[in-house]
């Protein structure tokens, strides 16, 4: 979108994207077919560097068929994570199932838009590709005949403006006032979304003033991971239209709530949920408890990867609902991963909920790697630790200790050293994404402990 977007529902074009949403065998003659009927001028193709960025380019309409044949080259050198320079040409290879039309003018003209794999000229996946490491990861469960499917709450500020975390409203958790800005404002985007073929189940105020969430209905994880992209995509520019600023900064505000991706994850086999039990007490299953299992394990060592930035570990402090010990419960939400309450007759429901992860992080690395790590704990049968339902930040450090209570890494660099000796991520990842994160990483840890802070010179320069 631009300046002279015009973010006015079209609902011929919203319900072709609830149709394209539902049936994921569309093909290159439908795809033209639509492009032609909805006079379809540009064609944006998106993919993402390796921190979670948009990327991409647009086409006219005139170029589409050949691209969809062969296509779209373009030079890699310069997008953050990707090849060298002598390394530099790769090609982006629309995927059909994400086709989409926006549901309103763009400049004034109709625009659709693609997610698309990377792949060098010879044809081979590209492995710096974020989207291609998620679906790897969900071909070999496919290959065992199951899908993980996510569904991940993402929270974010609107602000005055991105120069100063100005507050837009008063509100706290679950206020509600139709005459607030930032309320209609957020109802606009969750329709956009919906426009789009994204399914929300609800939105509402978050804790802090001016947050907010939306929450996306459940999907398998690679769908997710592009509904992710595209979400934060039109909270911040519907946002922009409205002459404020959105923001998924992790920790915008000191002494406030900051915002997270608590993400419910679940695996089927076909229409069976694999991590219920009808059995215990808590209605998991043996897998499920596993994969917790090995998430609690593993996640020091990926927590670089779902926690990405300096601010990340901001909001990972005591006292402010974020978790920052290693541990699980069922009502506890100070635990790293909450099993919600089952309710009789929706086993499909069943599932976890990790809540660590932040809404800046890389949806498709972030994704592929708490799964994975879920993955190991099946695959190594890990037994789950008893539940912890106690409030454990009153709890002192002996107590922790006694109950073998692991702390999250408290900064960037520990985290990285973590992450770094870390064959399951190396492995989840592959070598290339592995490495080029951990140095583009160190850099940022570097260029932020050698600043000068305003706090440093308001504490110590008037007595140093």
């Amino acid at each position: 979108m631009t300046e002279n977007t015009t973010p006015t529902i079209a609902n011929h074009t919203g319900d072709i994207n609830q149709e394209l949403a539902v049936n994921k065998q569309v093909s290159v003659k439908e795809v033209l077919r639509l492009i032609d009927e909805n006079s379809v001028k540009y064609i944006r193709l998106w993919f993402t560097d390796i921190l979670g960025r948009l990327k991409g380019m647009t086409i006219t309409k005139s170029e589409i068929a050949q691209v969809l044949e062969e296509g779209q080259g373009f030079d890699g050198s310069s997008i953050e994570g990707f090849v060298r320079i002598e390394e530099s040409d790769l090609m982006a290879i629309p995927d059909l199932t994400t086709f989409r039309i926006f549901p309103w003018a763009v400049g004034g003209e109709k625009v659709a838009l693609f997610f698309c794999d990377i792949q060098t000229p010879d044809g081979r996946p590209y492995e710096g590709d974020p989207r291609f490491v998620l679906r790897r990861l969900s071909d070999k469960l496919a290959e065992k005949g199951l899908i993980c499917n996510v569904g991940p709450e993402l929270e974010y500020f609107y602000f005055e403006n991105s120069k100063s975390p100005q507050i837009i409203d008063q509100g706290g958790y679950f206020d509600y006032a139709t005459v607030d800005k930032a309320t209609q404002l957020r109802k606009k985007t969750a329709n956009a979304l919906e426009a789009l073929g994204i399914p929300v189940e609800c939105s509402h105020h978050e804790v802090a003033q001016s947050q907010q969430e939306i929450d996306l209905k459940y999907q398998p994880a690679l769908n997710m991971a592009d509904y992710a992209m595209i979400y934060r995509l039109v909270v911040k520019e519907l946002a922009q239209k409205a002459g404020i600023y959105a923001t998924f900064m992790p920790k915008p505000i000191f002494g406030q709530n900051g915002s997270g991706m608590h993400v419910h994850q679940s695996l089927f086999k076909g229409n069976s949920n694999v991590f219920f039990s009808g059995k215990e007490n808590h209605h998991l299953s043996d897998i499920a408890k596993s994969y917790i299992a090995g998430i609690l394990k593993y996640v020091p060592e990926f927590l670089l990867v779902t926690n990405q930035w300096v601010n990340s570990y901001k909001r990972l402090i005591d006292g402010f609902e974020a978790p920052v010990y290693i541990s699980w419960g069922r009502r506890n939400r100070s635990s790293l991963v909450r099993v919600p309450m089952y309710r009789v007759g929706k086993e499909k429901a069943t599932r976890i909920e990790l809540r660590c992860p932040d809404p800046s992080c890389n949806p498709y690395l972030a994704f592929a790697a708490m799964i994975s790590a879920g993955l190991a704990g099946v695959d190594e049968n890990l037994e789950l630790p008893p539940p912890v339902e106690d409030n454990i930040f009153e709890m002192s450090q002996q107590t922790r200790l006694e109950r073998g209570i692991r702390t999250l890494p408290r900064s960037l660099d520990k985290a990285i050293k973590e992450f770094q000796n870390s064959e399951l991520m190396r492995d989840c990842l592959g070598d290339h994404i592995f490495n080029t994160l951990i140095a583009n990483k160190w850099v940022e840890w570097d260029q932020y402990r050698t600043q000068v802070t305003n706090y440093e010179i308001e504490t110590y320069l008037p007595w140093l």
